[in-house]
């Protein structure tokens, strides 16, 4: 079925003689429930829009996929997820890859580029809780579990007294792991939940304003050689402006922060009519200083707009931060 978010594109969209091909055009994708979900919705998409082309999965174990006892940000970061999919793409064994956004790094390998961004699905993060129904249900002590530094520091800042735990593995695993009893809470993306149909499982949704997304946060982006000309044109009806503009701004943010998995840092766009507003934050790891800042600008400024707030962040106080982490990091590699 596709995904309501994508049910609106028109099936009349003019179709080239020089774009046909007889071979499969190959989607590259990770192979988890969710990554194959979503790479789905976007196969059908395309299936829709060009019934005479063929399009097929190309499922690639990533690096990530294949370390699932370790955190992020002891191994490497968010590039573990998508690296072999662009190794693919560079040799010519894929065509175009389907990324989650929160995953890709802010730098691109050169020679590839995001060609389309389909309109998002809900940013927000989503608590979901073993035993009751609102976080005030959690006692002194509560074991939280999640893979990511920056939901860590937000909900140790909220509730100092809970202890987090590292979470790792497929979206699935994760909810099995709390249903048995090792965890009295998890924070988990909203949007996964939702596409996987399995939103009845969310307790409480957290304010994006309050509880910040990470950088692209329920937003997909589709990969391609940047001088593939018909993969442009089979991907063009799928980009959808608004959220490419709120995701560009984002990924600004985290570009001049030079930010990864090492540092929680989260930043969430929205668009109001020809404004956007870019809220953002630094956080220490243990979640005892935030740095906030948040700005509005013009759409056609959202990158100009993510750098102006990554160093207002940096002059309130973030670059300590930033600078304590990585240092760290370059001193004791693995053990972040």
């Amino acid at each position: 079925m596709l995904s309501r978010k994508l049910q609106h594109l028109s099936l009349k969209v003019e179709k080239e003689e020089t774009f046909l091909t007889e071979e499969p055009i190959r989607i590259a994708t990770r192979g988890s429930m969710l990554a194959l979900q979503q790479s789905g919705i976007i196969k059908a998409a395309l299936e829709n829009l060009w019934p005479r082309i063929r399009f097929e999965l190309q499922i690639i174990k990533t690096t990530g996929d294949k370390i699932t006892d370790v955190p992020l940000a002891n191994v490497g970061g968010k590039g573990l997820f998508v690296k072999e999919i662009e190794d693919a793409l560079a040799d010519g064994s894929a065509d175009m890859a389907v990324h989650s956004m929160k995953d890709v790094p802010a730098v691109l390998p050169a020679g590839l580029e995001i060609v389309a961004i389909p309109e998002r699905e809900d940013p927000r993060d989503a608590l979901i809780i073993r035993k009751g129904k609102t976080i005030g249900d959690l006692c002194h002590g509560a074991v939280i579990g999640t893979s990511s530094l920056r939901r860590g520091a937000q909900i140790r800042a909220m509730r100092p007294d809970f202890a987090v735990r590292s979470l790792r593995g497929n979206l699935d695993t994760r909810l099995r792991k709390l249903d048995e009893g090792g965890f009295d809470a998890i924070l988990l993306a909203a949007a996964g939940l939702k596409r996987m149909g399995w939103q009845d499982r969310v307790t409480m949704y957290m304010d994006p304003v309050e509880f910040i997304p990470a950088i692209g946060q329920g937003a997909l982006g589709i990969e391609a050689r940047s001088a593939d000309r018909r993969m442009r044109h089979f991907l063009a009806p799928l980009n959808h402006p608004e959220t490419a503009v709120a995701v560009r701004a984002e990924r600004s943010l985290l570009e001049e922060l030079q930010g990864g998995c090492q540092v929680p840092i989260g930043g969430h766009a929205r668009i109001a009519g020809k404004i956007i507003e870019l809220s953002a934050l630094v956080a220490s790891l243990d979640g005892m200083q935030l740095f906030r800042a948040a700005r509005t600008a013009p759409l056609q400024d959202a990158t100009a707009l993510g750098k102006r707030v990554a160093v207002e962040l940096l002059d309130l106080g973030a670059k300590k931060i930033l600078d304590e982490v990585y240092r760290s990091a370059a001193a004791q590699p693995g053990e972040v």
